[in-house]
Parts: C-alpha cells; sequence; structure tokens
C-alpha cells in the first residue's frame, strides 16, 4: 500500500463527509492504493456515526473509536501500530490542512529519501494571542533540539513506515514526534511549505495551557531521550558541579577566618549560598545515583532496535533485538 492517512478527531462530524471525499479524489487522481484511519478520540457528537456511514460508501475508510477523550497523541499512536502505507500521512479533521499537499510529501518521502517532512503553515490564519506564543514556542524548540523546522506543531506531516513503527508517543507529546524520532536515529527530516486553510466548521479544541505542558514535553523528552540510559551523566555532573562551587565558597570563608580574624563567617549573606549549593548538588549526585540503579535493573537496558543487518536471518534479527548483553 502507498500511503495511509492518520486524522485523529474530537467532535468534526460536520467537516468530515467533505475531508474523506477530498482525501478520495486526490489519491485517485494520482493512481495511489491508500486507507484512511480516522480515530475518534472520544467526541460527544455524531462523529462516529458520521464514520460509519462513510466506511460503508469507502472500503478505504477505516475508523477507531476511543471509550473516551484520551488526547491526540494516544489517537495517533494507536493508529501508527495499524497503519499498512508505506509512507504515513498525519493531518487534522477541521479541514485547515489541505490533502491535495499529499502527492508533493509522498514523492520527498520516497524519492528523496527523508524520513520526516513537516508541514510549515507560514501563513496562518489565526488570531495574534495564538501565532506570537507559537512562534517562540517554535524557536525554543528549535534552539533545544537543534532541528531546524518552522511549525512543530503542524498536524500535516508524512513519515516513513520505519519512523512510526519505531517510536511511541504519549502524554501531549504529538508536538515532539520529529524530536522523538531524530533521538531514535531517524534524522533526515526535512520540511514543505503548506497551505493553511480557515477553520470551517467548529472550533480550536486546544487553550494556551498547551504552551506550558509543551514546554514540560519537550523538557521530558530531551532528558529521556539524550540521558534515558546513562542518567547519572546529567544529573551526576549538574550536582559534582554545584557541589563544588558550595565547597569552594566556604573554602574560602574559613580561609579568611584563619588569615582575617573573622569571627563569624556566618554573618555573610554568600555563606548560606555554600550551604545550599552543597545540599543541592549533593541531591542531584543521589538521584543521579538512584536513577543508574533503576536504569541497570531494568529489563529493557540493553535492548536497541537495529536499522539493518546482512547474514542474519529475520529470526536471528528478532532474537538479537531481544538479548541482554
Amino acid at each position: 500500500m502507498d500511503i495511509s492517512v492518520v486524522i485523529p478527531l474530537l467532535n468534526e462530524e460536520e467537516s468530515l463527509p467533505e475531508l474523506t471525499s477530498w482525501i478520495a479524489r486526490v489519491m485517485n487522481e494520482h493512481n495511489f492504493s491508500y486507507e484512511i484511519i480516522l480515530v475518534d478520540d472520544g467526541s460527544t457528537d455524531s462523529s462516529w456515526k458520521m464514520i460509519q456511514k462513510l466506511s460503508l460508501e469507502n472500503r478505504a475508510l477505516k475508523g477507531i473509536r476511543f471509550q473516551r477523550n484520551y488526547g491526540k497523541s494516544a489517537a495517533l499512536n494507536t493508529a501508527f501500530q495499524v497503519v499498512d502505507g508505506n509512507v504515513i500521512i498525519t493531518m487534522d479533521a477541521d479541514l485547515q490542512d489541505s490533502p491535495d499537499e499529499i502527492p508533493e510529501l509522498y514523492r520527498m518521502i520516497r524519492e528523496e529519501s527523508l524520513d520526516i517532512v513537516s508541514g510549515w503553515k507560514a501563513k496562518r490564519y489565526d488570531p495574534i494571542t495564538k501565532t506570537i506564543p507559537t512562534k517562540l514556542y517554535n524557536k525554543v524548540t528549535r534552539v533545544l533540539t537543534g532541528i531546524k523546522l518552522h511549525d512543530f506543531n503542524c498536524g500535516l506531516k508524512a513519515y516513513r513506515r520505519d519512523v512510526v513503527k519505531s517510536i511511541e508517543i504519549y502524554g501531549e507529546m504529538h508536538r515532539y514526534i520529529p524530536v522523538i524520532a531524530k533521538w531514535a536515529g531517524f534524522s533526515r527530516i526535512g520540511e514543505k511549505v503548506v497551505e493553511h486553510q480557515a477553520r470551517k466548521y467548529g472550533k480550536s479544541k486546544f487553550g494556551m495551557n498547551r504552551f506550558i505542558n509543551g514546554f514540560l514535553d519537550l523538557m521530558s523528552i530531551m532528558l529521556v531521550g539524550k540521558f534515558g540510559k546513562r542518567p547519572m551523566h546529567f544529573f551526576g555532573a549538574i550536582g559534582t558541579f554545584t557541589f563544588m562551587v558550595g565547597f569552594a565558597i566556604l573554602a574560602y570563608l574559613s580561609i579568611i577566618k584563619v588569615f582575617d580574624g573573622i569571627t563569624r563567617i556566618s554573618d555573610r549573606p554568600i555563606f548560606f549560598f555554600g550551604i545550599i549549593a552543597l545540599i543541592i548538588g549533593s541531591q542531584l549526585f543521589l538521584t543521579g545515583f538512584l536513577a543508574e540503579l533503576l536504569v541497570r535493573n531494568s529489563t529493557t537496558r540493553n535492548q536497541y532496535k537495529i536499522a539493518e543487518s546482512q547474514g542474519f536471518s529475520a529470526t536471528n534479527i528478532k532474537e538479537l533485538e531481544l538479548v541482554q548483553i
């Protein structure tokens, strides 16, 4: 199968007929074999009934319904487990993403050997209260991750099949799939300017709190992705540095007390800073040590994804991926 289109949705019954017919038209015009996977994330309207109706009209359309609202990350992760396409396209259900972009996204994955192509809505139809925080959020993410994308949160993206089968997303980490993929070894990430259409039905499901949650999720991904198998390198390094700063401060105060005759070094504010630095440094070092013990006793501590092999059977490789070294 050429393409799997994954669409998470929440209360989008009005837009589904137009969206799915638009996708089908694009696919047929380009002779793609395809499937459309709609994930109903606990809608309270008639979205699921609409999905059932549309699936009778188009055999390529499939639906998954959650018992309650779990979030976009859960919807994407569930769909990624069942997709069959060589290229996976994700898009929102509100008609703000144009299916006409699909052929070029597919071409970039197949012909330019990219792992991910992320959409960039250079011209947006959003209020300034949304666009300014979004630009700031994207700038911070670019600096911290080194991934040169302008629009991390764009729902319109294309993935090579291996990417979605090798990653796991949860919480609200769908915004950082390119970052998660990079830490998993998929570093060929491209970008394409895509059309942003004004919302036609319904209203946005996201509030301003997504920026706070998004930043916290980014910190989690950075920490787990880079230091997940060696936490002591993170906590131990910071803890040791902080401890040494505190030790140097107290050593300095002790020396000047001996040579200058100061009677009470505790009267100086820097004394308390040194004490706090010693305590925090010790706690961070112990945190790293405990985290290291947990990692070393984990059953997955030596499980790694193998991209390719030569001279091994499929059975051998499956056993190798699970071996404990």
